[in-house]
């Protein structure tokens, strides 16, 4: 039964492939969504090749009594659907760091000031549209298993895109 579905996917995924489009060679914005506390990112996109880029975010937050930053690095593959829709999926990960003023009940720690650097590794699934103009919207998702005292767990992330092309 494995190797039917490892057979399925490698079918489909060279069947693919030979669909495959050009890919802006660069594309900026914002990627909105609301993982850990991170709602806004800026976001920058490389072409690697006709069906393969990076994507490179950096967000950040802050409240009353926190802030932080998060630092995420992922390889794509883009795959052509037609009538200008792409889907993608990738790996890659990231490092990121909080800090904590005043009171707050996460682990072992309870008042008082508290700060973690952490990574995480991170998948990403999704679909976008690329406009006649240089826009770029997107949908995806975005599982990441953190590794440190603070994220130590699989959060997952659901996010918009708006890109610039060029």
């Amino acid at each position: 039964m494995k190797r039917i579905i490892l057979l399925v996917i490698v079918s489909l995924s060279f069947g693919t492939l030979a669909y495959s489009q050009s890919i802006s060679d660069n594309a900026i914005g914002l990627r909105l969504g609301d993982n850990e506390g991170f709602g806004a990112e800026i976001s920058y996109q490389r072409a690697f090749s006709d069906n393969n880029r990076g994507e490179f975010d950096l967000g950040w937050r802050s409240g009353n009594n926190f802030s932080g930053f998060k630092l995420t690095g992922l390889y794509q593959w883009v795959w052509d659907l037609g009538n200008n829709f792409n889907w993608y999926a990738g790996a890659g990960g990231g490092l990121g760091s909080y800090s904590y003023n005043g009171h707050h009940n996460h682990g072992n720690h309870h008042g008082g000031d508290f700060s973690e650097t952490f990574i995480f590794i991170a998948g990403d699934i999704g679909i976008e549209y690329d406009f006649d103009f240089p826009l770029l919207l997107s949908l995806d998702f975005r599982p990441e298993l953190g590794f440190g005292d603070y994220r130590d767990d699989l959060d997952f992330d659901i996010a918009l895109g708006v890109r610039y092309q060029f």
